[in-house]
């Protein structure tokens, strides 16, 4: 069962943008899997293949519009409410860190860089000010997925690149993109999708720039901004159906490299008469 959850923070004294890179994040994560679950918390760090979660960048905007926070010039100030989100792909990843969300100690400090963080709440279900937060199982996001919708409208909310050959590539191509989504759902979902799903897939739009992440060790360079595929031609109600189980996941999943660092973040959007609006 796929999870989307959004832990709120407090800071209790300023957190320096060096500390706000996605290796400080990754490291906060399996701090507080490891609380729980010392062997899981070295597993997670250990495995070289793709990991059953994802997380974002701190953010201390609420969210709004295409794109989320990945860079920070300034500090973000003590007591300055945060959010972040981490996804949990693997269906028993949750459950073993049941113990983390029911003992959840707001008076217990958890450390990004220096600064101590207090975890005020978490949520794990849709709110209207919070789109990222979710959960649903694999089985119930098929079913509720449509079968008759051919338009797929996705927000690439932080820089998305992805891996060919020895290099990365910053513009997501049908095959890049949906190949990404199918892989991590046939990883972990129990319902095996084929690859010849992305055949029917086309760009019609995008409302995409590039823009560049950097810290002490590297830089990388991905996509940001708002693209539609269209399902063209004839395609059997089945087809229709997984690509918009695929297109729903990726909230959960996001697609492309560096997923548990905060990039590759995206969301289904939905269309209105004034353009591409977040859902």
């Amino acid at each position: 069962m796929p999870h989307s959850l959004i832990l709120n923070l407090l800071p209790q004294s300023p957190i320096y943008h060096q500390y706000l890179t996605g290796r400080h994040l990754h490291a906060l994560f399996l701090t507080l899997v490891s609380s729980v679950d010392p062997q899981l918390g070295e597993y997670l760090h250990d495995v070289k293949a793709d990991k059953p979660f994802t997380l974002s960048p701190l953010q201390s905007k609420r969210c709004q519009g295409h794109t989320l926070q990945w860079q920070y010039s300034k500090p973000i100030a003590t007591g300055t409410p945060c959010w972040w989100r981490i996804s949990l792909l693997d269906d028993t990843l949750f459950g073993k860190l049941t113990q983390l969300w029911l003992n959840l100690n707001p008076n217990h400090p958890w450390h990004l860089g220096p600064t101590d963080l207090q975890i005020t709440s978490i949520l794990g279900t849709p709110q209207s000010t919070q789109p990222w937060a979710n959960g649903i199982s694999y089985a119930q996001l098929y079913e509720q997925s449509s079968d008759s919708d051919r338009q797929i409208n996705f927000s690439f909310c932080t820089p998305t690149a992805f891996r060919q050959s020895q290099h990365d590539c910053a513009l997501p191509t049908r095959e890049l993109v949906f190949n990404s989504l199918i892989k991590r759902w046939n990883q972990y979902s129990g319902i095996e999708l084929p690859k010849s799903l992305v055949e029917p897939i086309f760009p019609s739009f995008f409302d995409i720039h590039t823009e560049m992440v950097r810290d002490s060790r590297s830089k990388f360079i991905g996509c940001v901004g708002a693209m539609n595929f269209r399902l063209l031609g004839d395609v059997d109600a089945l087809t229709i159906k997984q690509i918009n189980a695929l297109a729903n996941f990726a909230l959960y999943s996001g697609v492309g490299r560096k997923t548990p660092m905060g990039m590759g973040m995206v969301r289904r959007i939905q269309r209105s008469p004034q353009g591409l609006n977040p859902l």
